[in-house]
């Protein structure tokens, strides 16, 4: 499958366009809803990565939904097929009607926003033909450290997550081809701590800042 683009909207708000598909991951603050949903992943239940408003910009009748097993029910208001919606689990692989990927553990180590026993998750999407990860919410901690992806998308904005030297540490670790940061400019972080991500991040690392 043909990774074509990478869009974040704001924050954590990322479109993907894959082959002719649109896949979203936690959409927030959506202001072009032409582009409707085949699927949407959810990184967990926060306000700004599950919003009932902006899923209701997006949505179709056979949109795709991922989302913590344990957090179906937020789902509820939308009324969708329950075929249309898969539950996961940390640290498992799966094959969702054509898209293959794992589920990696996000969570804090020093901070009680996103405890590890809530089971929320990242994605890394591995059926592409560039390997993509989405960390969601999470600090630096042993399950993310074991990841090995040609791109990842790493939150740099602190106070909930890990902070811009907290995560170009990390970026360095496991070395991917290319780190975009996300999860700072709207409700923390700034486009200062991207320009200092950036520079931190090793030179083989290509940095693409999305928004300033």
């Amino acid at each position: 499958m043909k990774l074509k683009e990478i869009n974040v909207n704001c924050h954590s708000s990322i479109l993907l366009e894959v082959d002719n598909m649109y896949i979203y991951v936690d959409p927030y603050k959506i202001v072009d809803d032409s582009k409707k949903a085949d699927y949407i992943f959810i990184t967990h239940t926060h306000y700004d990565h599950l919003s009932i408003d902006d899923l209701k910009k997006i949505i179709k009748a056979d949109t795709k939904f991922v989302i913590p097993i344990n957090e179906i029910d937020k789902l509820n208001e939308l009324n969708i097929n329950n075929n249309n919606i898969l539950g996961v689990l940390p640290n498992k692989s799966y094959t969702f009607t054509g898209i293959s990927f794992n589920t990696i553990p996000s969570y804090n180590t020093n901070k009680e926003f996103h405890k590890k026993e809530y089971n929320w998750v990242g994605y890394l999407f591995n059926n592409f033909d560039s390997s993509l990860y989405i960390a969601g919410d999470t600090d630096n901690n042993e399950d993310i450290r074991k990841i090995n992806c040609d791109i990842a998308m790493i939150p740099i904005g602190g106070k909930f997550t890990m902070d811009y030297k907290e995560a170009a540490d990390y970026v360095n670790t496991i070395k991917p081809k290319k780190v975009i940061p996300i999860h700072y400019g709207t409700i923390v972080g700034s486009n200062l701590d991207a320009n200092r991500f950036k520079e931190l991040v090793d030179s083989d690392i290509e940095v693409i800042i999305p928004f300033l």
